[in-house]
């Protein structure tokens, strides 16, 4: 009932879509069932720091970036919280579990945060492997905004994680996946994942259709990965970092 009432108010709060807001329901109660109420405090802080940086923060639909938009679908839920929620129900150990949840949870939120705070930028992106100054919007792409937003985003949700916990090295080493697993993520968009172009607008794209309607055609990266591809990869990244983390704290 407690994942069902949250992922409700997402919906009615506008961030979720309606198979978002399904997703989301789903990965709230097998986190609950498998992390107890110590998994669902994180996952409540995860949502709760995300939706507001996300409601809150400036509009990141830059021009002549096919954005997906600003409600989250199923994959996108399922993208960033399939991870920790498969974690929750695998890991054997309450306290394991709590540190692949929060690992995987702190990923997305720093994500998150870094999209939204990197909006404030007032100069452009940088690619992360080179250096080259880049459109806002860019896969990739980051700024010093953006990482200082990346840091209280996974902060967030580490420290609910330490804090549920009892264990306080799970907020410093929570927040460094988290960052970690952003910086990840965005070198992973920025060389890997497919790119598009959309030969009627003249316009890149993420996406095999084009806003407009018309097929994009190929550019770069692997066709077949897309950004939620991405974000599933970096989330899962960081809930094994933190697994063997854990195992060598121990």
């Amino acid at each position: 009932m407690v994942s069902a009432g949250v992922a409700a108010i997402a919906w009615w709060a506008g961030t979720l879509s309606k198979s978002g807001t399904a997703a989301a329901w789903t990965i709230g109660l097998l986190i609950l069932h498998g992390a107890g109420w110590e998994g669902g405090a994180v996952l409540a802080a995860f949502f709760v720091c995300s939706n507001l940086v996300s409601r809150l923060g400036p509009r990141t639909d830059y021009p002549g970036v096919d954005a997906k938009g600003n409600r989250r679908d199923a994959w996108q839920v399922y993208a960033n919280g399939g991870p920790a929620a498969v974690a929750a129900v695998m890991a054997a150990d309450l306290d394991l579990k709590l540190w692949l949840v929060t690992a995987g949870l702190a990923t997305a939120a720093a994500d998150t945060w870094a999209t939204s705070m990197g909006a404030y930028s007032r100069v452009p992106p940088r690619l992360l492997w080179s250096g080259k100054q880049v459109a806002p919007g860019t896969s990739g792409g980051v700024t010093a905004a953006g990482c200082g937003g990346a840091v209280i985003g996974g902060a967030l949700v580490a420290g609910a994680g330490a804090v549920a916990s009892g264990s306080t090295l799970l907020l410093p080493v929570g927040t460094l996946i988290g960052f970690l697993g952003m910086l990840v993520d965005s070198a992973m968009g920025g060389v890997l994942q497919g790119r598009f172009y959309c030969p009627q607008c003249g316009e890149p794209s993420e996406w095999r259709v084009h806003r407009c309607g018309t097929p994009t055609e190929w550019k770069a990266g692997w066709a077949w990965l897309s950004n939620d591809g991405v974000n599933f990869a970096a989330t899962a990244l960081s809930c094994c970092a933190a697994w063997v983390l854990w195992w060598w704290l121990d």
